[in-house]
């Protein structure tokens, strides 16, 4: 007769973030990793608070998403680049998350990004409980899974439908509409970081750029400078007709 001591192990809570590794000893692929993570968290940002007055909302940049226990643990997580899940608290009691524990909050993402350093066949994998795009469809259920090949400097974006992956057709700018958020996602050729490269990027649904906190700063300043420059002309031409401008 198998007795309550026997049961112990089977009746022991799930993990939570605390109890988990946060890091798998990999190495990041490339020096545009980084860089791009934050490019996309930086120009979203204001987009996401405005969805999110109160602050509910988490983002993870090459965190581990866990969705089963296995030993070693983070065999059962994936790590996405770059993903977002709305409606949950940015800490867990006071706590900045490790990793997001999908058997504790049970909210998926609304979008999963990878960033495909290799021939991106990793981020297609559909065999089953292994492959990468398999667990995304079959387990993490991201609505939206994007794949970033930057070799080839290109996009693919799947939206999830009726449990499946479909391909989500470019419109007429070539970027792919993430319709809840009210944006589009595709490719910017240009500096950030101090490389010139091409980068996955924000745009809103009428095709305006999301642009970086810095970049809005740098578009103040233009737009100061050039109101200064026009009254400057302005009063140029009223001293040249003998009127002097007020102070």
């Amino acid at each position: 007769m198998t007795s309550f001591a026997d049961l112990s192990d089977y009746l022991k809570p799930f993990p939570d973030h605390t109890q988990l590794p946060e890091a798998n000893g990999t190495f990041v692929k490339n020096f545009q990793e980084h860089p791009q993570s934050i490019l996309l968290t930086d120009s979203i940002t204001p987009i996401l608070q405005q969805r999110h007055p109160d602050g509910y909302y988490c983002i993870g940049q090459d965190s581990g998403i866990y969705w089963r226990e296995t030993d070693p643990p983070e065999k059962g997580a994936e790590a996405p680049n770059w993903f977002y899940v709305p409606n949950v608290p940015p800490l867990l009691d006071g706590t900045v998350r490790r990793s997001y524990v999908l058997w504790r909050e049970f909210i998926a993402p609304m979008i999963a990004l990878e960033f495909a350093s290799g021939d991106s066949s990793e981020e297609r994998d559909k065999t089953p409980w292994t492959g990468k795009f398999w667990v995304y469809e079959q387990i993490i259920h991201p609505s939206f899974y994007g794949i970033y090949e930057v070799k080839k400097a290109s996009v693919e974006v799947y939206q999830l439908i009726g449990g499946q992956y479909q391909l989500v057709p470019p419109n007429s700018r070539g970027h792919y509409p993430i319709n809840p958020l009210g944006v589009e996602l595709g490719i910017w050729q240009g500096a950030y970081q101090n490389l010139n490269l091409p980068w996955l990027r924000w745009w809103d649904a009428e095709g305006n750029l999301l642009l970086t906190g810095e970049e809005r700063e740098k578009q103040v300043r233009q737009q100061l400078e050039q109101e200064r420059q026009r009254n400057e002309r302005l009063a140029a031409q009223l001293r040249a007709m003998g009127i002097e401008p007020d102070a």
